[in-house]
C-alpha cells in the first residue's frame, strides 16, 4: 500500500456482513474547509448495518460506511484555521452522505469536529459522536429538558440510550429508563432514577406525568408512550412513524410528537466534550473489532443486543 492509497472497508451490493470487504482505496486529500483525519478509531452504529442491507439515503453501493470519527488531523485544506496536523479530535461527519470512516482516513468539514478531551481514549471518542450528537439534539435542542422534569429514555443500554440517561441527568432531571433486568445495573450506575423491566413490566402502568421521553423504537412503542405523558409534554422519536398514527394521537392527547435525524454539529460536539471532560458522560464500549473484521462488529450490531457501543479500530 503507498501513500496514495489506504485500507477501507467498503461494499458493492447490498447485503448481510459478508457483503464487506477491505479493500485498497485512493486516500483522500481535504478539499477547502475540510480536514484530513488518520482514523485511530470509528463507532459502528446501527444505521450502519441499515444502510449496509438496503437502499436509505446514500443510493446504490460501492460506498464506505460508518460516520464515527477519533483520530489525528493528518492535513488541513484551504481556509482551515482551527486544527493543525497533529492534533486529536473526534465528531461525526455530516449525516448521511459524509460517510466513510471505516476506513484508515477520512476527509471532513473541520466544523464536524472537536479536541479529543484529555483523558478520553480514540476508542471511547469513537464510539461516542453520532450516540451523543443524537441523544443531545433530541434531549437539549428539541425537547428542552430542564431541572425537574420527567423524562423517560427507552432501550436506555443502547448506543444512544445510555448516553441519553447520562445527559438528561446533567440537566438536572429525574430519569426513568427501560432496559432488560441484565442490564439495570449499569443504567443505574449511569444515573437513572428508576429502571423498568421492558420484559416483565409494562412501562404504562410503571410510571406517567412525563415531560420528555426518547424512543429509538418506532411507531407501536411511541403508540404506547404517548399514553404517559402529560398535556404540553413531548415525544421525540428516532424512526419515522410512516403510517401518521403517532401524530394523531399525540394531537388528540394534547402533546408533541416529533421524529428527528442526528446532524454534525460542533457546538453540541462541544457540549459533549465538556460533559466527558467534566466526568458527567462515560461510554460504555462492549466491544472493540480491528477494522479487518468489521464483518463480526456488524454481525454482532444486528443481534439488537450489544450494551452501549461496539468500536472499529485502526493499527
Amino acid at each position: 500500500m503507498s501513500e496514495n492509497t489506504m485500507k477501507a472497508v467498503r461494499q458493492s451490493a447490498f447485503g448481510g456482513p459478508e457483503v464487506l470487504e477491505l479493500v485498497d482505496v485512493p486516500r483522500p486529500a481535504p478539499g477547502v474547509g475540510e480536514i484530513l483525519v488518520a482514523v485511530r478509531a470509528a463507532g459502528v452504529n446501527p444505521t450502519d448495518w441499515k444502510h449496509r442491507a438496503m437502499a436509505i439515503f446514500l443510493g446504490e453501493p460501492p460506498y464506505t460506511l460508518g460516520w464515527d470519527v477519533s483520530g489525528v488531523v493528518e492535513a488541513v485544506g484551504m481556509g482551515v484555521s482551527l486544527f493543525r496536523p497533529g492534533d486529536e479530535v473526534f465528531g461525526m461527519l455530516p449525516y448521511p452522505h459524509g460517510a466513510g470512516s471505516h476506513a484508515a482516513y477520512v476527509t471532513g468539514p473541520a466544523r464536524a469536529f472537536v479536541p479529543k478531551p484529555m483523558g478520553l481514549s480514540h476508542i471511547e471518542a469513537g464510539a461516542l459522536p453520532l450516540a451523543a450528537l443524537t441523544a443531545w439534539q433530541a434531549l437539549v435542542d428539541t425537547a428542552g429538558v430542564e431541572p425537574g422534569q420527567r423524562v423517560l429514555v427507552h432501550a436506555a443500554a443502547g448506543g444512544v440510550g445510555h448516553v441519553a440517561v447520562q445527559i438528561a441527568k446533567a440537566r438536572g432531571a429525574h430519569v426513568v429508563a427501560t432496559a432488560s433486568a441484565a442490564k439495570h445495573e449499569l443504567v443505574r450506575s449511569l444515573g437513572a432514577d428508576e429502571v423498568i423491566d421492558y420484559r416483565t413490566a409494562d412501562f404504562t402502568r410503571e410510571t406517567g406525568d412525563l415531560d420528555v421521553v426518547l424512543d429509538p423504537m418506532g411507531t407501536e412503542n411511541c403508540l404506547r408512550s404517548l399514553d404517559v405523558l402529560r398535556p404540553g409534554a413531548i415525544l421525540v422519536s428516532l424512526l419515522p412513524d410512516m403510517s401518521g398514527e403517532v401524530a394523531l394521537k399525540a394531537a388528540k392527547s394534547g402533546v408533541r410528537s416529533t421524529f428527528m435525524l442526528v446532524e454534525h454539529d460542533q457546538a453540541g460536539m462541544a457540549a459533549v466534550a465538556d460533559l466527558v471532560a467534566s466526568g458527567r458522560l462515560r461510554v460504555h464500549v462492549s466491544g472493540t473489532y480491528p477494522l479487518a473484521e468489521a464483518t463480526r462488529a456488524h454481525a454482532e450490531g444486528e443481534t439488537g443486543h450489544v450494551t452501549g457501543k461496539l468500536v472499529l479500530t485502526m493499527d
